[in-house]
């Protein structure tokens, strides 16, 4: 008789764990669990949109529950309509359909995580929890004015990196390859689509006149989830500046502590600006902050996803300054998507508008994103006129969307060994100390790069970097029991603290859960036989 390998069983074990946290990280906000913030402190508040009739037995169950249901003081119809953090107390929004959170202080459903959660929940049969989230975005697009970065009152400001026409292709394929493709549902998506994207276009959403977009978060000030467990950050971010330049834009001094834009986040200095004379030491000190401008960069640092990196400058302090590579992938991807959608309705009109912005798209991409001698693309300054010289793992976004030409793909694979190690890709080749940098890998990341390598022809990169990343969660998860939000693909291991933002590596993940399932899926007998049969560290008791 034939016995499974320890390797065996353990690969499993981790698919029965992903089958059972799907269930435990399902969320409703039909149910008092959901409310809770983990974020913040403040008391729970589920609020309703202003032209919203829910079942009478929501408020009871609230009750019993003790959360306060309140609706939101007016009809919002667009983006931004709500700014500077307008909703007090901060509560969870309500949403139709029940959904999947990341997991730990993620206890929300959020706009580019769905998309790579909806992945794994299709190939775990999960039909009717993936629409249901796709449809909670056009919920969110109806009546919160856009996908938001998550359904909290205090994200109403901004979004996150468009997948939605990502989500709706994935599933109505599904679907049809099921023989179940659903015309009047296609019809209804195709809407929601075009008006996420639109949001894109705004002028407040563009990268000045490139025709480009940027990331740009419509608030200002702190961020309100960083006042719980990322209190010290901001002052992190102050000492930062004060250590490497005093004179950084980024600060702004005062000799009154209240008349800087928020006193909050001050550091007070006991640097006069001319030697203390006597009876005037309470006037030369000094107090110094952050910048309005510098809180706005920060804020539209979280809409694109990659909080923290230094990619945008130190702390993502200029990332609305930027038309970056992956937004406007993203957008050609989404263009795509809906000729491809405009084409299935028999919208021939429509599918030619479509191709024609993407054509445009891709064309301005090719002459300010492309860095011919360096092999890469990089994001673009437009305030400055300059191309960014930040190596990044965004580069890879490009080929996943299909814009990129096979020379370019070539010479992107030739840089393959700036980010790749024995866990996979890293974010980037320089270690600054914050997650979305060297020497951390995530999920989203490898998959992207893995699929955007097998569509223009290299295989054997791409099933390599699969099988890294693969083996690594793997090991990692014997070892601790868990699937982590985050791993150091240079050291192959999920077990650190970071020193900035929230410190912890969080449990559960979803979208490392769909993205094990997804690559699981696409590897080759060869490399799943190699997985199979890898040593595997004992488990912990």
């Amino acid at each position: 008789m034939n016995h499974p390998s320890n390797s065996s069983r353990e690969l499993a074990t981790i698919l029965d764990y992903i089958s059972a946290d799907w269930s435990l990280l399902t969320s409703s906000t039909a149910t008092c669990e959901a409310a809770s913030d983990p974020k913040l402190t403040d008391p729970v508040t589920l609020y309703l949109p202003a032209d919203f009739t829910i079942s009478p037995a929501l408020p009871a169950l609230f009750r019993d529950g003790n959360v306060r249901i309140e609706r939101l003081s007016e009809v919002i119809r667009g983006p931004g309509q709500q700014t500077s953090n307008g909703v007090h107390p901060p509560g969870l929004l309500f949403l139709e359909n029940p959904y999947v959170v990341p997991g730990g202080r993620f206890n929300e459903m959020y706009g580019w995580d769905s998309y790579f959660i909806i992945l794994g929940l299709l190939r775990s049969n999960q039909i009717d929890l993936a629409r249901g989230m796709v449809e909670n975005f056009f919920f969110e697009i109806e009546h919160y004015g856009g996908v938001l970065n998550a359904n909290r009152a205090y994200y109403l400001t901004r979004s996150q990196p468009p997948f939605l026409s990502s989500m709706i292709v994935v599933f109505y394929e599904a679907q049809r390859a099921a023989g179940r493709a659903d015309r009047d549902w296609l019809t209804k998506a195709y809407h929601y689509a075009s008006r996420d994207y639109e949001m894109w276009t705004l002028t407040d959403h563009l990268a000045g006149s490139t025709g480009l977009s940027r990331f740009n978060d419509f608030g200002d000030g702190p961020v309100i989830e960083g006042l719980h467990d990322e209190i010290s950050y901001y002052h992190d971010v102050l000492s930062y500046f004060l250590q490497q330049d005093k004179s950084s834009p980024h600060l702004v001094e005062s000799i009154s502590r209240e008349d800087l834009a928020h006193p909050t986040y001050s550091r007070e200095l006991y640097e006069p600006a001319e030697p203390y004379a006597p009876g005037t030491m309470p006037d030369a000190i000094k107090y110094v902050g952050l910048t309005t401008e510098f809180y706005k960069g920060d804020r539209s640092m979280r809409e694109s996803g990659f909080d923290i990196s230094f990619r945008f400058g130190p702390y993502g302090a200029e990332t609305h300054h930027y038309a970056p590579v992956c937004l406007n992938s993203l957008l050609y991807k989404t263009e795509t998507d809906l000729e491809t959608i405009a084409t299935l309705l028999d919208d021939e009109q429509a599918a030619a508008q479509w191709r024609e912005r993407s054509e445009t798209r891709q064309n301005i991409i090719q002459t300010l994103l492309w860095n011919q001698q360096r092999g890469l693309f990089f994001d673009y300054d437009f305030t400055t006129n300059t191309q960014s010289s930040y190596e990044y793992a965004a580069t890879f976004y490009p080929l996943w969307a299909g814009l990129a030409t096979a020379e370019q793909a070539g010479s992107v694979v030739k840089n393959l060994p700036l980010f790749e190690h024995a866990g996979g890709l890293a974010m980037s080749a320089r270690e600054t100390g914050v997650q979305w940098d060297y020497p951390f890998g995530w999920a989203p990341m490898q998959l992207l790069a893995v699929e955007g390598l097998r569509r223009y022809g290299y295989k054997a990169e791409a099933d390599r970097i699969a099988y890294k990343f693969l083996s690594m969660v793997l090991i990692n998860f014997v070892r601790d029991g868990n699937i982590r939000e985050k791993y150091d693909v240079v050291s192959d291991s999920s077990n650190f603290k970071l020193a900035e933002g929230y410190r912890d590596n969080i449990v559960g993940f979803g979208w490392t859960n769909g993205v094990f399932l997804e690559l699981l899926h696409t590897l080759p007998e060869e490399y799943l036989n190699r997985l199979i049969a890898q040593p595997v560290p004992p488990s912990q008791p």
